[in-house]
């Protein structure tokens, strides 16, 4: 007998090594397999061109503050067709036109933030050459600059200052959880995987152990020493665990490809999980999380944002309403002459001094009504945002509980798995000594390959909730710093 379970514990053990040093196996560890998402996967690369719009959306928005230079022309202008003019008489008269009117013009203008106005400038040409008669022609604005100021408006600089760049922050701290968030996900396959490995590990492992235990059982048999319905049982346990290795060969086959096609992992090599460790050196507050949450998260910065959106909405109103005006002032010189030379000796002075406006008279209420529903929208976001700032506090905190307990319910589940596995062994062993029942064995079975189920759902809830505490704070509590990307 003795020697007989010498033969089930080497070759289990032979059948272990040699699973465990196939060359075509790449080992992975739970961080490297994080980080390869990171690195290669889809959502990877949305998230890093969702942030390379909001970065260009950014540099948009600034240069609506930057001096403005632009060359509008046409050249050439030529046309030859006929146009109906129009006589002292009243008649029409059909004559054949034959020129080039060409024009050049220089625009600058810059936005006053402060007041909403525009200081602008601008210089032009103008050359008419007449085929039919050659003649020449010359028009010109040597320079010419003026000033725009809107009256009792509202001023779209200045609130744009205010929320852009909250959103370009927003944006940026939105990349970073999307980073976060892949973390969160491949988790998730990651331990699909090391479950249906692990799974498939034990019903290899009990098939053995089955067809060992059955050899055994036969020689009893024979001998005298247990019945036919004990030998039935353990043929039953044999087919029940060559059905289990099937399955979970095909369960591995569907979670390795679920993850090496989120993780963008080319290849053939078989994929072999490293079981990751079963604690973490740091400590961890709700207090602590809160303060980085409401520091980095860009829910946090799209309160603010939201509240200023709902400020600009109401100004917006308000500068629809009542007396809108424009005042516009403007100098420069213009002049006419047969060459470019002479429009620049002795131009002409020209001046515009321009007042528009609009004054609601009979509008039945409409000017009004549009402020009372901005005003209302405003009270009822601000509503909303403390509503969701109670939220987000309560789930961090929720979150970080749940992460505490799980750190002690992984220890108490690696106590289990020792014990079920060692009661297993002593089990094995009384069985193989004759010294207990196949009912007693196959429920020590039963314990030890749900122990270790159990632990491996115990690490993935301990390092769901690490991974979630990252993306809800956007905070490395093992080094101690804000979490950041290049």
């Amino acid at each position: 007998m003795k020697y007989l379970y010498l033969i089930i514990i080497f070759a289990t053990g032979t059948r272990v090594f040699a699973a465990n040093n196939r060359s075509d196996t790449v080992r992975l560890s739970l961080r490297q397999v994080v980080e390869m998402a990171k690195n290669n996967s889809i959502a990877a690369k949305q998230a890093a061109t969702v942030r390379e719009t909001k970065y260009w959306q950014w540099r948009t928005f600034k240069s609506n503050y930057q001096p403005q230079l632009s060359l509008n022309g046409i050249l050439p202008g030529y046309s030859k067709t006929t146009q109906p003019v129009l006589q002292p008489d009243g008649t029409i008269v059909f004559r054949a036109v034959n020129n080039d009117n060409s024009s050049l013009q220089l625009d600058f203008s810059q936005s006053i933030t402060a007041t909403g106005g525009t200081i602008y400038g601008t210089s032009s040409m103008q050359r008419f050459h007449d085929f039919d008669r050659h003649n020449n022609l010359y028009n010109g604005v040597p320079y010419a600059l003026g000033y725009s100021q809107p009256l009792f408006q509202f001023n779209q600089l200045k609130w744009d200052k205010t929320i852009e760049p909250l959103k370009f922050n927003e944006s940026k701290q939105a990349y970073i959880e999307s980073q976060e968030q892949i973390s969160i996900t491949v988790t998730g396959y990651f331990f699909d995987l090391l479950l249906a490995q692990v799974n498939l590990q034990i019903a290899e492992t009990n098939f053995t152990n089955t067809e060992n235990i059955l050899k055994i059982a036969n020689v009893k048999f024979e001998l005298g020493k247990i019945s036919k319905n004990e030998i039935l049982q353990l043929q039953l346990e044999r087919l029940n665990a060559q059905k289990a290795v099937g399955t979970a060969k095909r369960d591995m086959e569907i979670a390795t490809l679920n993850l090496r096609t989120y993780i963008g992992a080319e290849g053939e090599d078989k994929i072999a999980l490293e079981l990751p460790e079963a604690s973490i050196d740091m400590n961890v507050s709700a207090d602590k999380v809160l303060e980085e949450a409401f520091e980095n998260r860009s829910d946090a910065i799209g309160f603010m944002r939201r509240i200023a959106e709902a400020k600009r909405d109401v100004a917006k109103a308000k500068g629809q309403s009542g007396l809108v005006a424009t005042l516009t002032a403007n100098i420069g010189y213009s002049n006419t002459a047969r060459n470019i030379p002479d429009i620049y000796r002795s131009p002409q002075n020209q001046q515009l001094l321009q007042l528009q406006f609009t004054i609601p008279v009979l509008d039945w209420g409409r000017s009004k009504s549009r402020v009372k529903t901005a005003q209302a929208d405003q009270q009822f976001i601000e509503y909303a945002v403390e509503q969701d700032k109670q939220t987000f506090k309560q789930q961090i905190v929720t979150q970080v509980t749940l992460f505490n307990m799980m750190k002690d319910q992984l220890v108490f589940t690696a106590q289990a798995d020792s014990i079920a596995s060692e009661k297993y062994k002593i089990a094995r062993d009384r069985y193989v000594l004759g010294d207990l029942s196949i009912t007693d064995l196959s429920i020590a079975f039963q314990e030890n390959d749900q122990a270790k189920r159990d632990y491996v759902a115990a690490l993935r809830d301990f390092w769901g909730a690490y991974y979630q505490l990252r993306y809800l704070s956007l905070y490395d509590f093992e080094k101690n710093k804000k979490i950041s990307y290049k």
